[in-house]
């Protein structure tokens, strides 16, 4: 079956879903071990999450990157996630979709959160032709985020590692069977016609 051009897939429950990112280990570590971000993670800055476990991947090369070299699985829970998708606008103009640019500029200034839409990457992090969504929170977002949505933290540093090396090593199917299981998220469609471009 092919892929839609933007669709969210994630691993999620009936309740939560995961979003990935990467800190230094002096932030990582200690969410890790608190399950929540510690005093130095500044709540209300924008702060982005991805469903996405291979473009985290390609976004931090694979915890390579410094200050990503801690690569966080975050368990939010799915009415914050929805929340945020209710609240969003898109991270920049798309002509058919605002009535104009200043229309948009206007929704962005109100939102505290952001959608865009990045390619999708395989286990080389090469782009894919369809998208996965990246989603920004600011403000109210952001601190919701890390006082109310998360239900746990945890480190996928060590699997990144590994899932590496695989490739590195040209066992893809070995790698491919350590991903993380991503399915389809069944968000509100008419919720996602406004955040398509």
């Amino acid at each position: 079956m092919e892929e839609p051009p933007r669709r969210i897939r994630a691993r999620h429950t009936a309740s939560t879903i995961t979003v990935y990112q990467a800190y230094s280990p002096a932030i990582g570590l200690p969410a890790v071990r608190d399950g929540r971000f510690p005093a130095a993670w500044k709540p209300g800055r924008m702060t982005w999450v991805k469903p996405s476990f291979l473009w985290m991947m390609y976004r931090c090369g694979w915890g390579t990157k410094e200050g990503q070299e801690t690569v966080l699985a975050v368990e939010i829970t799915r009415d914050g996630f929805e929340w945020a998708l209710r609240e969003a606008c898109l991270s920049h103009y798309a002509h058919g979709l605002h009535e104009s640019q200043a229309a948009w500029k206007r929704e962005l200034r109100r939102s505290p959160t952001r959608v865009q839409w990045d390619p999708e990457r395989d286990l080389h992090l090469r782009p894919l032709p369809y998208r996965s969504l990246q989603l920004g929170l600011s403000g109210e977002a952001s601190s919701r985020y890390a006082d109310e949505w998360i239900v746990s933290i945890g480190d996928v540093t060590r699997l990144a590692n590994e899932i590496r090396t695989l490739v590195r090593n040209g066992d893809l199917d070995s790698a491919a069977r350590l991903l993380p299981q991503e399915r389809v998220y069944p968000a509100d469609e008419e919720l996602l016609a406004r955040l398509r471009p």
